[in-house]
């Protein structure tokens, strides 16, 4: 399957879709752990295939060193989701986020903070980069 802009605005829809389902179902003040959870399960039910808890591959000048980065969920190879469940964001979840998008080279990040009182209001958050700007429109 091609990545194509349009694909990937879709996919980011039906991600954000599930996160709002399993707001709507659990609400607020849960520890982030559990939304993960959650959100793997309503991920599962949707069909959308992921990876969890993915160790981030990183190489200095053909060097591999093991920084032990962990992406929340990379989704379909192309959209990572961070997740956070916090009473305010903060500027460093978004340099996590595009560092991951760069590592992995991923077009799309999602940041997702399920302590909020409207997912899809002031719940997530999406980016991308240079990668996407490669991607056709289809």
């Amino acid at each position: 399957m091609m990545v194509t802009k349009k694909y990937l605005d879709e996919l980011t829809y039906s991600v954000i879709g599930a996160a709002i389902e399993v707001h709507k179902t659990m609400g607020r003040g849960l520890l982030e752990s559990i939304y993960h959870q959650c959100l793997i399960v309503e991920l599962r039910q949707r069909n959308i295939n992921f990876q969890t808890e993915l160790l981030i591959p990183f190489k200095y000048k053909e060097t591999p060193i093991n920084l032990n980065l962990r992406c929340d969920l990379f989704i379909e190879k192309c959209l990572v989701v961070e997740l956070k469940s916090v009473g305010e964001m903060s500027n460093i979840f978004e340099a996590q986020l595009l560092s991951y998008m760069k590592l992995l080279q991923s077009p799309k990040g999602i940041l997702i903070n399920f302590n909020c009182a409207n997912i899809f209001k002031d719940g997530q958050k999406t980016f991308v980069n240079q990668y996407y700007n490669q991607l056709l429109d289809l």
